[in-house]
């Protein structure tokens, strides 16, 4: 659509996945809107709206006729990037992205009764919902009582609670109506107990009008439950902040006002307002709000902090590299939010089987109304009855928003704990793989080289060989020679000046140091220059090579002064993460482009197969074979990676760029820890077992109750109870998700 505009709202009164989808046809029918995207959890509202069509106001109000409040959150420029937005934490109004599969089922019909807007803030108890359920309990509890002592006012007290239930569900029911969903929950339920009430049967009747009104008030305590994660990630950022001015006194700031090169102070107990790089002081900061990381860590200067983690010890003064809407916390709370609204392959799937079933759950009923009487001369009464309470069991509500809050529950869990995972498609394909490759360095290992072994002359010095290679080194930003410098340091070696530093690209550094042309580079190189390892270095050389280390020869004029062996190490628990997999019935397998020797020395070292060699075309060719074995997981630093990332089932990406963690692949671990991958299988494990479980839940309770309607075994009050039951059952089945944590 050109010129057209994106709009966005907060959304409040959602409680179901047939709310999105009802706010969705509405406002669809609006000349001038497209894509439309309504998320359920984030309670936000997206479209595209053109020019002159509909205006803003007219979106709002279309929202609101439905019984909704929508609020808006910030317009954005025709088809220009989305800048971040500055939001007050409080709200739920976090930017979206919109390519994700957002809009929900059209056929999701049966729409629940939601939460009143001006209950927001109130406690469950408190809500209007919940003063009607504990008006209908007094009724019919008070009637249930005078069936005893006075047995004349019992149906009276009975015909009270069906009414005073009927005329807030009938508006409802009315309205919905009019908005394009006469098959609503609320017609239905409206239509059993009229009849019900019209053919004598007013105990039941209020029964019927007690037990859904109790069922929506715990769906929207349920509701609010799911959505609590994200809530919690937004909570955990600081309203302030302590600017410090350019005289050097500070001042009291709202923190989403912070700008990038804000410095900031962060004293003990505070939050990081934003995310930073510290310039003075050291601490130990507690990461966990989001990383998930149970030990706090040091900081110091040069190293970066993100906002949400808590000061624990020293003050420290932080430069700000991103704050509000652009900091990780906010970007983490934001892709949760948006892969609450994408939908998997058992959601679609799902959504496409109700509906169908709903439709011929509602034909099942016309015939049980009408054949017996017709062909078999039955009473009408009774068969009017059984086809009132089977309207009751035919709505899909608990079967459609079974898979859904699985999945939020699922992506709110892992996120607490350091996994994200971007949306219900790619949880079920982790859970699901057959192989998972592993790219090697920055992966599986640090992606710092280390010096390992000092090899110096027969007549040389350790120390005096380390100190003469750093000292050359020193200028270098390689990362070969930053290792170098590490060692030295470590040791408090004392470097001497270097002149005339020069590099020769590939091959090696050089200067003069001391007096003497010292040089660092590849035996390649010094064996170019004529200098080769003697017999005892020689043989010191294979065996460091076989074990996948890097050889550098350090050169005084023409006289080799000693070797130095670097190898970039495996990360502490990437054979407990690899182990992890294989138990999990998983093959893992690493896919790098390192020289063979290294490759395997380090696959024999955590216990999986290497291949070697690989240029990122021979990746995709490595995922390719392995995906017709089943699913595969590929999983990277999220920049060379990114092809064989994204030709895998699911890409997963390493925390060590926290940026391109973000952004890049299907799911990203911030703890950088190999064994995430395990734990994002278990997760994904645990949530699809959850799904089954919800799925099992509300279709055997609809064929069971389906059957017992039937034959006149059970009637309208249990049949609103396996509507509004079974949807409250596998919600909060769902909820349990949120518990679940890698250590169990």
């Amino acid at each position: 659509m050109g010129g057209t505009t994106r709009l966005d709202w907060h959304v409040q009164g959602m409680d179901c996945a047939a709310c999105a989808a009802k706010i969705t046809r509405a406002v669809q029918r609006l000349p001038g809107v497209g894509a439309v995207a309504v998320n359920l959890m984030g309670e936000r509202l997206s479209l595209d709206l053109a020019p002159g069509a509909t205006t803003p106001e007219e979106v709002a109000r279309q929202v609101e006729a439905l019984g909704y409040r929508a609020t808006p959150i910030l317009p954005t420029l025709p088809k220009q990037p989305r800048p971040a937005a500055r939001h007050d934490h409080d709200c739920h109004g976090h930017d979206h992205g919109h390519g994700h599969d957002a809009r929900p089922a059209t056929h999701q019909d049966h729409h629940h009764h939601h939460d009143d807007a001006a209950d927001a803030g109130k406690a469950w108890w408190a809500t209007r919902k919940a003063k009607l359920v504990w008006l209908l309990a007094a009724l019919v509890g008070t009637a249930w009582v005078a069936g005893w002592l006075a047995p004349a006012a019992s149906h009276w007290l009975h015909l009270a609670a069906t009414l005073a239930a009927l005329l807030p569900f009938g508006r409802r029911a009315w309205a919905l109506a009019r908005a394009g969903t006469p098959f609503s929950i609320e017609t239905l339920m409206v239509t059993a107990a009229l009849g019900a009430t019209a053919i004598g049967a007013a105990e039941e009747a209020a029964l019927v009008v007690l037990l859904f009104a109790l069922g929506e008030m715990l769906e929207g305590v349920a509701a609010s439950r799911a959505r609590a994660g994200i809530r919690a990630l937004v909570a955990l950022m600081p309203r302030t902040a302590l600017r410090r001015r350019a005289d050097g006194a500070t001042e009291e700031v709202p923190a989403d006002r912070l700008a990038a090169g804000d410095r900031v102070l962060v004293r003990p107990g505070d939050r990081v307002p934003a995310d930073g790089v510290v310039e003075e002081g050291h601490s130990a900061l507690d990461e966990s709000p989001v990383t998930g990381e149970s030990l706090p860590v040091s900081r110091g200067p040069g190293e970066a902090v993100v906002a949400g983690s808590v000061n624990a010890e020293g003050a420290l003064l932080i430069r700000v590299t991103a704050a509000g809407a652009s900091s990780t916390l906010a970007r983490i709370a934001r892709m949760v939010e948006e892969a609450t609204a994408t939908r998997g392959h058992t959601q679609r799937f799902i959504e496409r089987f109700s509906g169908w079933w709903t439709p011929g759950a509602m034909g099942v009923a016309a015939l049980v109304i009408l054949l017996p009487p017709l062909a078999l001369g039955a009473e009408w009464g009774t068969w009017l009855y059984r086809g009132l309470a089977l309207l009751l069991v035919a709505c899909p509500c608990a079967l459609v928003i079974s898979v859904p809050a699985a999945m939020a529950s699922g992506l709110s869990a892992g996120a607490r704990h350091g996994l994200l995972v971007k949306g219900g498609a790619a949880l079920e394909a982790i859970g699901g793989a057959r192989h998972v490759a592993f790219d090697k360095t920055g992966t599986l290992t640090a992606g710092r080289p280390v010096l390992t072994d000092l090899l110096p002359a027969d007549d040389v010095a350790e120390a005096d060989l380390l100190r003469l290679a750093a000292a050359v080194e020193a200028g270098s930003a390689h990362p070969l020679a930053q290792a170098v410098l590490a060692a030295a340091r470590a040791r408090d070696l004392s470097l001497p000046p270097t002149s005339n530093a020069m590099a020769i690209p590939g091959r090696a550094v050089t200067g003069r140091v001391e007096g003497k042309r010292i040089g660092v580079g590849s035996l390649a190189w010094a064996a170019a220059e004529g200098v080769q390892p003697p017999p005892a270095l020689e043989a010191a050389r294979a065996k460091l090579e076989n074990e996948g280390k890097t050889l550098s020869a350090v050169v005084a004029d023409a006289r080799l002064l000693g070797l130095l062996a670097l190898r970039d190490e495996a990360r502490p628990d990437a054979a407990a993460g690899i182990a992890a997999l294989r138990a999990l019935g998983i093959t893992p397998v690493m896919l790098t482009g390192d020289n063979p020797r290294t490759a395997i020395a380090i696959g024999n070292a955590l216990g999986l197969e290497a291949k070697a060699g690989l240029l990122p075309t021979d990746k995709l060719r490595e995922i390719a074979a392995l995906r017709a074995a089943g699913p595969v997981v590929m999983v990277g630093d999220g920049i060379n990676d990114a092809p064989a990332l994204a030709a895998a089932t699911a890409g997963i990406a390493m925390g060590s760029g926290t940026e391109v963690a973000l952004e890049a692949a299907d799911a990203a671990l911030l703890k950088d820890r190999v064994g995430g991958v395990a734990d994002l299988v278990r997760l994904s494990r645990a949530t699809l077992a959850n799904v089954r479980q919800n799925v099992a839940l509300a279709v055997g309770l609809k064929l069971l109750f389906l059957l017992t309607t039937i034959t006149g075994t059970t009637g309208l009050w249990v049949a609103i109870l396996a509507d509004t039951g079974a949807t409250v059952l596998v919600t909060l089945n769902a909820l349990r998700l949120l518990a679940w944590s890698p250590r169990r």
